[in-house]
């Protein structure tokens, strides 16, 4: 079964053809970063703007001169994410749909970055926890079965990839701010800088990075001079440790067989490594970095375990989506 999977919640304009569950046939994104990077910041408008420029050519680059009648199902993200760039990709495929007479599933955005963990040759062995950790989410979830998820924490603000961006503008260091951090904390120390881990050993499996942030900013007014490297290194180190932390004390309270992380976090070396320390190589699943940030190829992959095709007609773009719930 071959799936044409479509993804369009944010800045990038992704397509990908998936076989069955796990043979990535192509996987194309187009991305409007560079437009953002000026702004400081994703503008919404421009986003959607972006979108609708290269949502055609890069569904066509997917398909890669493929005849129509060779694609059994197209998939789509209805959300969450943002209304302008969903509606993008959610009527594409329904037109798509209709035109081509083809079955159309609709996907959670965030279940599908958790299905990125089954497209490089390893099946995950339910149940499992996953944590799903972006630019605008930090979830746990507990993972019973295929697309039978429990949310049982995340943030109570900020999402930790907000706080990496947001922290590095307070440096002027560009944005986004999670791979610039990342990469001055190789060379840094990080018990330079005192910085809090937020909520890490209260009873529960909730995060808070709105108060690391601020931590941050009276860190950098107090300080006469900051040495970059050490702060990145601190940093990351204080929005990591929790991150693991929780994740494992969730993983054994709940007995699971194998953890799942995702998102475009995910990606951080540092985040990778200390998971990697802690955990059997069996249990861990981390998909390579270019599966972490917003693809096709996931989207792809999550429809083909729901197979819940409906009539586009029934499809609509919900930006509020949670991870636990269905489409």
């Amino acid at each position: 079964m071959k799936i044409l999977g479509i993804e369009s919640s944010c800045d990038e304009t992704a397509a990908a053809l998936v076989e069955n569950d796990t043979k990535v046939i192509s996987n194309v994104i187009a991305s409007s970063l560079e437009l953002h990077t000026k702004t400081g910041g994703i503008i919404p408008e421009v986003a959607a703007r972006e979108q609708l420029k290269y949502i055609l050519p890069v569904i066509k680059e997917a398909l890669q001169g493929r005849e129509i009648v060779e694609v059994d199902a197209l998939a789509v993200t209805v959300g969450p994410g943002l209304i302008g760039s969903l509606l993008v990709g959610v009527e594409t495929a329904k037109t798509l749909s209709f035109v081509w007479q083809k079955p159309l599933i609709s996907v959670n955005h965030l279940q599908a970055h958790l299905y990125a963990n089954w497209l490089e040759g390893r099946t995950p062995v339910f149940p499992a926890i996953g944590l799903v950790v972006s630019g605008g989410h930090t979830d746990l979830v507990l993972i019973k079965d295929h697309h039978e998820f429990i949310r049982l924490g995340g943030t109570r603000d900020d999402a930790a990839g907000e706080c990496f961006d947001k922290c590095a503008r307070l440096l002027g260091l560009g944005y986004p701010g999670g791979p610039i951090i990342g990469k001055l904390a190789e060379t840094g120390n990080p018990k330079r800088y005192p910085l809090p881990r937020p909520m890490i050993s209260q009873d529960n499996y909730d995060f808070s990075f709105s108060g690391l942030k601020t931590a941050a900013f009276a860190l950098m007014r107090r300080e006469k001079k900051i040495n970059p490297h050490d702060f990145a290194a601190s940093l990351q180190a204080a929005i990591v440790e929790p991150l693991v932390e929780k994740t494992l004390r969730v993983a054994e309270d709940y007995q699971v067989k194998t953890i799942l992380l995702a998102g475009g976090v995910s990606a951080n070396q540092f985040l990778r490594q200390q998971f990697s320390q802690r955990i059997p190589l069996p249990e861990l699943f981390i998909p390579s970095p270019k599966l972490c940030t917003d693809n096709g190829a996931c989207i792809a992959a999550n429809a083909f375990f729901s197979n819940k095709a409906v009539s586009w007609k029934g499809i609509q773009a919900n930006p509020g989506l949670e991870i636990e719930e269905g489409v």
